[in-house]
């Protein structure tokens, strides 16, 4: 059994590692240091394709298995990963992407759950039977697999949101794809080993560039796509597929808001911000990038919010350190832009705005908090994904909601507050795919993840994740069969009459 190699160029099909037959290479970089902890393959088309008949052919046998069959393979795969003591994935994820390793070694811990709730949930739900529009007729639905499918994954959270998808995808009885990001390809190969006691081809991880990505959702091997990345990349991806007549999951990302009302529970509302703002340096999707204080707790909330920040640790995620660097260097050159602009159109700088002055290898960028902050500044239009608090001072909390919805993106929108009419006419007021009162970023297997607006289409978790890897198939059975009245060939009396002009 080959070993995965962070150096050996490895791709995983057929149930094993081995190295791309590719001639073209990339390096990983650890944003860190700037040093290379890996090399991976840019896959090209034809072995991109090669891969994909091995995947029909695994798909064939698996999809014809009872769910109760999958199931049970899908919980092995849940023990396989619960039994790993995540040290060398999560070391791969903290060298390649940058954030604390205990937030790596979290992430790993949060995986094996998704595997056993969509083993259980399609083991549960296979289809639909209504009331029959007509006596002795058996009428219902069943849900089949679409075949193979694409997981183009982002850098982030590479292999909980590998999960999300993958687990889905198989549990309906689909051979899947993974392609990791080019950021953070190694922990998510790593993390594929876990699936050797599937079939052979069932699951396999390709990497390489958004070339890759496209061949594979253009091959005619190929039959529903999940995405999750930035709205442009996620545009060019939802394109690729409607040439196809593909289905789409697509989660494009957001600019997410957050309300501080004037019945904020301040101490939670300032330590829950300011994880909302810089977990994993900002780059979450559903990071808070947009801040509305009502006027009467902005001073207060400033305050503790800086005060937190200022004693946020920036540094190697293998050290004590709360704020890891930027995943590239283009990610803080966009940050550094965004402040400079905020900056030149009026706003405040209270903390941060720099890179750290002993940091002077790696992307790093200390925690910031922006005040008097207004909606034509870059910081609030744009996704910002990096550790940026830009706060607006707003009047009531009608002037929160409006200004919150003011927006392209409609991903996640948190509000803090302690008073119920605030918290259920946010929930019903605000445009977005999830809202969170008191208690950001949080999320569930249970209940459906995506966005509204330019955040996306379709949903992961829940059962709607379920059904995005899966369609239906009619059935009507009538057991008493008969000749049925409206049937060929019809009765005179139907016809109109032309002598009598009347039917």
């Amino acid at each position: 059994m080959t070993e995965f190699d962070p150096f050996a160029r490895h791709i995983f099909a057929d149930g094993t590692f081995r190295e791309s037959e590719s001639l073209e290479s990339m390096d990983v970089i650890d944003p860190a240091t700037e040093e290379s902890v890996g090399s991976v393959a840019v896959c090209d088309p034809d072995e991109v394709e090669d891969v994909i008949e091995g995947a029909v052919e695994a798909q064939s046998a698996w999809g014809d298995e009872p769910a109760g069959t999958r199931a049970a393979a899908l919980h092995e795969v849940a023990d396989s990963i619960e039994a790993d003591d995540f040290e060398r994935i999560a070391t791969l994820m903290t060298s390649e992407h940058g954030k604390p390793f205990p937030e790596s070694e979290g992430e790993l811990a949060n995986v094996a759950g998704i595997f056993r709730y969509y083993a259980e949930l399609a083991r549960d739900d296979q289809g639909n039977v209504p009331g029959s529009t007509q006596a002795e007729s058996f009428q219902f639905d069943r849900a089949f697999p679409y075949g193979v499918t694409v997981h183009i994954v982002p850098s982030n959270f590479p292999v909980l949101l590998t999960a999300w998808t993958v687990a889905a995808s198989l549990a309906a009885g689909n051979a899947v794809i993974v392609k990791p990001s080019e950021q953070t390809p190694l922990s998510t190969l790593q993390f594929v080993e876990h699936f050797r006691g599937l079939p052979d081809g069932l699951v396999s991880c390709l990497t390489g560039r958004g070339e890759t990505a496209q061949a594979m959702i253009q091959s005619d091997g190929t039959d529903a796509v999940a995405f999750t990345g930035g709205v442009e990349t996620g545009q060019k991806v939802n394109t690729a597929a409607g040439e196809q007549l593909m289905p789409a999951v697509i989660e494009a990302g957001g600019n997410d808001p957050l309300i501080v009302t004037e019945h904020a529970p301040m101490e939670v509302a300032i330590a829950g911000s300011t994880t909302a703002a810089f977990h994993l340096s900002g780059q979450v999707c559903t990071s808070a990038e947009r801040f509305y204080v009502h006027d009467a707790v902005h001073d207060e909330f400033v305050d503790g919010l800086v005060e937190m920040t200022e004693a946020l640790r920036v540094g190697n995620g293998f050290e004590s350190s709360e704020i890891g660097p930027l995943v590239s260097e283009a990610a803080r050159d966009n940050v550094e832009r965004l402040v400079e602009d905020a900056l030149e159109k009026g706003a405040t700088l209270e903390c941060g705005g720099r890179v750290p002055p002993d940091q002077e290898t790696g992307w790093f960028y200390e925690p910031t908090v922006l005040t008097d902050v207004t909606p034509e500044m870059a910081v609030v239009r744009e996704e910002v994904f990096g550790p940026i608090a830009p706060i607006c001072r707003v009047e009531s909390f009608d002037d929160a909601l409006t200004e919150a919805n003011d927006s392209e993106f409609g991903l996640g929108a948190s509000v803090f507050t302690t008073n119920l009419e605030e918290a259920m006419r946010a929930y019903e007021t605000l445009e977005a795919g999830m809202v969170w009162i008191n208690n950001p970023m949080i999320d569930n297997d249970a209940i459906p993840f995506g966005g509204w607006k330019h955040s996306g289409i379709g949903r992961e978790l829940g059962r709607q994740g379920l059904d995005a890897f899966r369609q239906t198939k009619m059935g009507v059975i009538d057991w008493n069969p008969q000749v049925h009245d409206w049937w060929y060939p019809y009765p005179e009396e139907w016809f109109y009459d032309t002598d009598a002009k009347r039917f």
